[in-house]
């Protein structure tokens, strides 16, 4: 499941539907994670980061910022945008075992659980406990729910771009996006969802306390977000 998407994310596609979009949408999570981050002296890791074009926003309040990112293609484009930048590191998933055991401040698993099976979501929740500090942050955000349907997906993207200023191209960027291979891939191996409950179980069996947030990171609020932290 996780090598079909990956290889869709790193080729081109339409998901953002213009350089307006993916702009807007970077910058909002950029700002969102800024707000959680604990201090100056927080280190940060932001796995499954994608383009992660504001980056630097988050490094500006933090000591170390790490972007995990599997897709080579789009890792290779993240080491040369902030290849200037001291404090973001850009990594692969397997670099994540050679991070030090409890010295994360916070993690941010953003719109990526989807497309992991719960096994896999369920390995990396341990591997997460064992590099946060006990004090530590995990935050699982975008988390599709059961019986949520695309049209809301598409609703809010709409309604994003409405405020943003890329509505028609919002439209335009719909239709395209039904003829591509996401929506070929998404019938072929399905989109992994999560009730409140049972991601709270989840984060639980791998030790955590979780509880649901109020608002998701970003601006889909028919999707979900948890805190949780190490037991």
């Amino acid at each position: 499941m996780i090598s079909d998407w990956l290889a869709f994310w790193d080729t081109p596609h339409f998901i953002y539907v213009n350089a307006r979009h993916k702009d807007v949408h970077y910058r909002l999570i950029a700002k969102e994670i800024v707000a959680l981050v604990p201090g100056s002296e927080a280190r940060v890791l932001d796995y499954g980061c994608g383009e992660a074009l504001h980056a630097d926003l988050v490094a500006a309040a933090a000591a170390e910022v790490f972007l995990c990112e599997a897709a080579p293609g789009v890792r290779a484009s993240l080491q040369k945008r902030f290849a200037d930048n001291p404090k973001i590191h850009v990594i692969a998933a397997h670099d994540m075992a050679r991070l030090p055991e409890h010295s994360l401040d916070l993690i941010v698993l953003h719109s990526v659980a989807q497309y992991l099976t719960p096994a896999g979501t369920g390995a990396l929740f341990a591997l997460f406990r064992r590099l946060l500090k006990p004090a530590g942050l995990l935050v699982v955000s975008d988390v599709l729910q059961p019986k949520v349907a695309a049209a809301a997906d598409a609703l809010a993207l709409l309604q994003f771009g409405k405020a943003k200023g890329f509505f028609f191209a919002a439209i335009w960027g719909l239709l395209r996006t039904l003829l591509s291979d996401y929506w070929r891939l998404r019938a072929r191996l399905g989109l992994t969802r999560y009730a409140e409950a049972e991601m709270i179980e989840k984060l639980a069996a791998a030790g955590y306390t979780a509880h649901r947030l109020p608002r998701n990171i970003g601006h889909n609020q028919a999707r979900t977000a948890f805190y949780a932290q190490p037991r």
